[in-house]
């Protein structure tokens, strides 16, 4: 029996063709060829409205959606006719296709940056900080982002040559799921996805921005130094990615489609944002997409 290749489709989309034949078939001539496809649910896709059947056994699945997902198996029979005898004989292949239902990851950017200050016990530590989350909140607000898991330390940092100084190390997150998310989402259903995450993107982009105008400021306009000033070069960001309920991403068994959230397969389940379907304890879920078990 042949290996099932593995197919990925991205939600809302057509899958592209599944061919119910190899290489060398391909290259010769076929008696007679029938093409007979059998969905995940056991049942012929003759006839069934999510599909687009060719003559030529090929198979498009429509607008694919995660109950979608699972093994495909086609068979092709075709006669050979001995050249002497005239004898005809029936030939069968069957080919198998696992075919995922995926969704692009979600993207949010976590920020480190750091500032100078005079001492970690200072009152005006706390107020600058309120301050710079304003600050940032306004730069992004009319993108539907929002900055989480905001915080900041202080700490005693020994610097070659230059003895002790204090600084600030700050810590925030950049995600796309302010209030208001879901409308702009009804705008675009089927490309919610990109849109959120083009939109995070522009909103990293404009922080960095920020923090790099703050390292001119400093340069170029100020003359007196303020007490709590950016330490340049400091800012870095690392993207997280997180997966929609029912999706997570595994790049053992996908290693076709690693960076994407594949959907869940039966027996696992995914109930929030995290990245990682859970084995289900209860055997009993036989879904594509479960969220709870």
């Amino acid at each position: 029996s042949r290996i099932a290749v593995s197919v990925y489709v991205k939600v809302f989309t057509n899958s592209p063709f599944l061919l119910c034949m190899d290489l060398a078939h391909s290259r010769e001539e076929l008696i007679d060829p029938n093409y007979m496809w059998i969905g995940p649910d056991g049942r012929n896709l003759e006839g069934q409205l999510h599909v687009n059947l060719t003559e030529t056994g090929k198979l498009m699945l429509l607008g694919f959606k995660e109950y979608m997902s699972g093994a495909y198996t086609c068979t092709l029979s075709h006669k050979i006719i001995e050249t002497t005898t005239q004898e005809e004989r029936e030939m069968f292949e069957t080919y198998k296709f696992m075919v995922y239902a995926y969704r692009e990851a979600d993207h949010a950017y976590r920020v480190f940056v750091r500032f100078t200050t005079s001492k970690c016990e200072l009152p005006a530590n706390g107020r600058f900080f309120e301050e710079l989350l304003k600050i940032l909140t306004d730069i992004i607000s009319d993108l539907t982002c929002h900055i989480t898991e905001a915080s900041y330390k202080c700490h005693s940092v020994k610097i070659p040559n230059r003895g002790l100084l204090h600084e600030l190390f700050v810590s925030l997150q950049v995600s796309p799921f302010a209030q208001g998310w879901e409308e702009v989402c009804k705008q675009v259903p089927y490309n919610c996805k990109d849109v959120t995450n083009m939109r995070v993107q522009e909103a990293r982009d404009r922080i960095e921005e920020f923090f790099k105008k703050q390292m001119c400021a400093l340069r170029c306009e100020i003359q007196t130094v303020p007490t709590i000033h950016y330490v340049e070069n400091s800012f870095s960001v690392t993207q997280i990615d997180s997966c929609r309920p029912g999706f997570g991403k595994n790049d053992v068994s996908h290693q076709g489609c690693a960076s994407c959230c594949v959907v869940c397969e039966p027996g696992t389940y995914s109930p929030n944002n995290e990245v990682t379907c859970q084995v289900c304890t209860d055997p009993q879920v036989r879904m594509y997409g479960a969220r709870f078990c």
